[in-house]
This record gives C-alpha cells, structure tokens and sequence, in this order.
C-alpha cells in the first residue's frame, strides 16, 4: 500500500534545501511513497516546476501580499483533507505548526538544516517547545545535530537525531575543459582569466561584506582576478555600494539568482563561501562534485566536507585577511589548485551520495510508520 507523505518547508526559492527536495523528488519510490509539497512563501516558488514534472504536486499556503497570517488554518484543512500518513518537515515555523495541528495516526518526522543557536528567538522557543511531538529526527550534518538541545522547561522526551548527509549527482555534473569553455561562454569571460565565484544568497550569514573586503586584499595580489556572486537578497544594494566604495566595479560581478548553477561553476578557478554559520551548504558539494578547489569558513557541517589542506582550504569565519590568502595561495598555484578539486571531487563521491540519503529517509519513513512491537 503506498503511503501519503507531506514535505512542508517555508519556501522553493532557489537555495540549498529545496534543491535537496528536487533530488529527493526525482528518486523517492512511488509504489512505497506519494509525496506531496505544502510552502508558506509563494514568491520563492523557483522549484515548483521541477517538482511537478517530477511528479509531486505542490500547494503554496500563502498569500503574494506576504502579510496573511491564515497559513496555519489552510494547513489545518489540507492536513484533515488528504489524511497523510507522514509529514516531513524541513522548516522550523511551519514544523512547529504542523507538530500542534498533526493528529494520530499520522506521523512526524523532521530534518534540521541550520544550526539551532542561529534562530530568532520566537523560531528557537516554538520549535524546541513542539520538538517531542517528532518520531525521528535528521541532521544533515553532525555539527547540526550537536546544535540540538531540548532545555529543562521543555516537557517530553525528544527523539533520538540521526545524522545524514545529503549529497548531489556526482555523475551528472559538468566538469572538464570543454565545460569550462561553455561556461565561461555563457558569462563572457576570456579562458585565462582568474575567476573567482561564490553561490549564496545574499543575506548577513553568509558575510558578502567579508568576501568583499577578502577579494580587495586578492585584487592587490592578483590584479586581473575577478569575482562572480550568484544569489539575490536583501543586501543586494549595500553589497553594491560597498562594490563601489572599494573601485571593484569592473572585477565584481553580480549574477542574480540562476537556475544553471551546475553548468556555471567549471568556469571558476575557485569557489569560495565566506559564510558566519552553516548547517551543509548544497553548493560547496556541487562545487566539489564539478571539480572545482574550495576555499570556505570552517563552520556548521562544511569540515565534515573538507579537510584543510587535503580537499579544500578552510579558515576561521569573520576573517577576511585569512580568507584572502587562502585565495591567493589556491590562485596563485594551478598545480596546488588542480590537486584540492580532484581530491574534493573524490571526498563527494565517495561521502555525499543522493541515493543513499533517498534510501536511509524511506527506509526511516517505513520505520515510523511500523505499528509499536506486539501490535498487528
């Protein structure tokens, strides 16, 4: 008998846990397994499509004005309407909702992408209050499943976490000399220039202001390097200005939001997150998985990925002057730099497989749904 699973997350924007949905989607066993996607913010819808060619309906509980607050009642009705056996929740607002409204039999379960001490505080006190109504727990990194805590005032035990990482499609990514000419087609960049390129929204966690003042030390060092940032946020304009502020018009780059991630980054030389904090960033795995040298801040999950020195470079978070020579030093090498992303593409196949987390999370979903032992 197949089972009718809500995925409900706050949004199909174009960042890491949605993509992680997307691959899901493409391998999830229909004959086990009917999926469905319930999320509050319908102007980060760029995934739906995907999702419905996959085959996994989607349902959007807000409204465009964003100021509707009746989300909670629309998931109220969509949950007694379609009697799911198990709701899987990869958001803390709205699993926190979903936990006080699921009624029995149906089954909780929940993975946590970010580090529990970087919520706000309404986010921190809701969800860790709702956390014992979860039947399993996953982590995608073990950095974020230490972050998980239950506070003495909160009643009820929580669940035991389990940690899985996620990967990507190793197999599919475009790599190699032909695909870096193609990319660097696309963006009209000249073969030989030094490039540079971060995907990250746009927003105070992941530290553009650092890479920034990372990149004016690299451009001292290396003046014809450049840097692509590939993301849209609410800093957009501050990070602009500060582009302009520093003279780094004509070297930084400013891609928006791109649904061609994957064939954009064997155009880099190097890619490189600044990010203050992390749960396990898809796009330092896709960037690995395309055999590009990484050069990230050593938070979160992202040193479960990369050992310094051996698959990438990692430094201390908030430091630009660390982060620029770590730069230069992959830049300025092509032996050095062609060794970190054979080893990185190594590290991914060999660690971050797609398929198996798929297997693991249905092989959890059939252990929720077992009847307790002694009962048919």
């Amino acid at each position: 008998m197949t089972a009718r699973v809500l995925w409900l997350t706050k949004g199909l924007g174009l960042g890491g846990a949605e993509r992680l949905l997307t691959l899901t989607a493409a391998r999830i066993d229909r004959s086990r397994f009917a999926v469905e996607v319930a999320y509050l913010l319908p102007w980060k819808d760029a995934f739906v499509r995907e999702l419905e060619e996959a085959g996994v309906p989607t349902v959007c509980l807000g409204s465009r004005d964003g100021a509707d607050r009746r989300w909670p009642l629309r998931l109220r009705r969509l949950l007694r309407d379609r009697d799911y056996a198990i709701v899987h929740t990869h958001s803390p607002v709205p699993a926190a909702a979903a936990r006080m409204l699921v009624r029995a039999p149906t089954r909780l379960l929940h993975t946590e992408h970010n580090m529990w001490d970087r919520y706000r505080r309404p986010t921190y006190l809701a969800n860790a209050l709702t956390y014992p109504r979860n039947q399993a727990v996953i982590a995608v990194s073990d950095g974020v499943a230490a972050s998980i805590h239950r506070p003495r005032w909160v009643l009820g035990r929580y669940p035991p976490v389990e940690t899985l990482l996620y990967g990507v499609e190793p197999a599919s990514a475009p790599r190699g000399h032909q695909a870096r000419l193609a990319a660097r087609r696309e963006l009209g960049i000249d073969e030989a220039v030094p490039v540079i390129g971060n995907v990250a929204n746009l927003t105070p966690k992941k530290d553009h202001a650092g890479l920034l003042a990372a990149f004016d030390v690299v451009r001292r060092r290396v003046p014809e390097a450049e840097l692509l940032l590939v993301g849209s946020g609410p800093l957009e304009a501050d990070l602009k200005a500060e582009v302009r502020d520093r003279e780094l018009d004509g070297s930084v780059r400013f891609l928006g939001s791109r649904d061609d991630v994957p064939a954009l980054l064997p155009a880099l030389d190097v890619f490189v997150l600044s990010s203050r904090y992390e749960g396990l960033p898809i796009s330092l795995l896709e960037a690995m998985a395309a055999e590009v040298a990484c050069v990230t801040t050593r938070v979160g999950g992202i040193p479960e990925a990369i050992t310094d020195g051996v698959d990438g470079r990692l430094v201390g978070p908030g430091d630009p002057s660390a982060l620029a020579a770590a730069l230069v030093e992959v830049l300025s090498d092509a032996e050095r730099r062609a060794e970190l992303a054979s080893m990185g593409r190594e590290r991914v196949v060999a660690g971050f497989s797609i398929d198996r987390a798929v297997e693991r999370t249905q092989e959890l979903y059939t252990q929720v749904l077992a009847p307790p032992d002694g009962l048919p």
